[in-house]
């Protein structure tokens, strides 16, 4: 990506710290979020990357920062969005793939019907740690019969490597630390 948007990242993310427990730096997209030229660059930015992935027929945004900026993906794409929520929290028939995490493990969902056989799907996410949810979306949409043009993320934490458990997935980070 772009040095610029690179440069806006590091201004307006933090890093927090010890949270949620200690040896753990936390990204905070807050103020990122907050600031509208930063917000409209971030967003630019995830839309060129995503253009440059080729024709994509739904953005999956994934619960719960996925969901800021998915949505926006999708209409200046002209593609529809499909939210992945966490295990529970959608009203109709629904695929689930349940996954490990460092303590424990997740479940996700998505409805059925979605993904229509054979279209592309780029999942957005703000950040690419560990690649377990991540992971676990691709499975969801190839479930539903889906191609995987990308995975996007604002942030991508390089020494996590959770690239490696996207496969040949392509992955698309704005910044990386």
């Amino acid at each position: 990506m772009t040095e610029a948007i690179s440069a806006v990242i590091d201004r307006y993310v933090r890093a927090v710290p010890d949270w949620p427990e200690p040896g753990v730096t936390f990204r905070d997209i807050t103020p990122l979020l907050e600031d509208a030229d930063g917000l409209r660059q971030t967003i630019d930015a995830f839309v060129e990357a995503a253009r440059a992935l080729g024709p994509v027929d739904k953005v999956i945004g994934i619960e719960a920062r996925g969901f800021i900026f998915a949505p926006a993906v999708a209409v200046a794409l002209g593609a529809g969005f499909v939210p992945v929520r966490k295990e529970g929290k959608l009203p109709v028939a629904r695929h689930a793939v349940s996954y490990s995490l460092e303590y424990g493990s997740a479940t996700i969902e998505m409805h059925t019907d979605a993904i229509a056989q054979g279209e592309r799907v780029l999942v957005i996410d703000d950040v690419l740690a560990t690649g377990g949810t991540m992971a676990a979306v691709d499975e969801l949409a190839q479930l539903a019969g889906g191609t995987i043009v990308g995975n996007l993320v604002l942030i991508e934490l390089l020494a996590l490597g959770g690239r490696a458990k996207l496969g040949d997935n392509t992955v698309v980070a704005l910044h990386t630390y």
